[in-house]
């Protein structure tokens, strides 16, 4: 038992020698604006995976509108290593500002 201690403990002290998790969203955030060229609207979900790597998910804003209900915005995935790294992106989905509800849902 103080063996796996010892190992959950290295583990541990390994994952707190890199960037945080909300260091790591906020740099996929601010990666996915320059990349893309939209503005950042906010994060909506951080996830770290089994293999140490993180899935952050970032609105951003890919036109406006007039009224700002109809904008159009845009839900990315970004994978990042441990050390902050973009490793991939992809849209999630697409809707407008006024339609922000989850698109997996049943109705509402």
């Amino acid at each position: 038992m103080t063996e796996q201690r010892r190992r959950e403990q290295a583990a541990d002290a390994g994952r707190s020698a890199g960037p945080s998790g909300p260091q790591l969203a906020q740099r996929a955030r601010d990666q996915l604006a320059e990349i893309t060229g939209y503005q950042a609207e906010g994060i909506t979900s951080l996830e770290r995976a089994e293999d140490g790597t993180w899935f952050v998910t970032v609105d951003l804003l890919e036109l406006e509108r007039v009224p700002e209900t109809d904008d159009l915005l845009g839900s990315y995935e970004a994978q990042v290593g441990e050390d902050g790294e973009l490793l991939g992106y992809r849209r999630l989905r697409r809707y407008a500002r006024s339609q922000a509800h989850d698109a997996g849902g049943g109705g509402g």
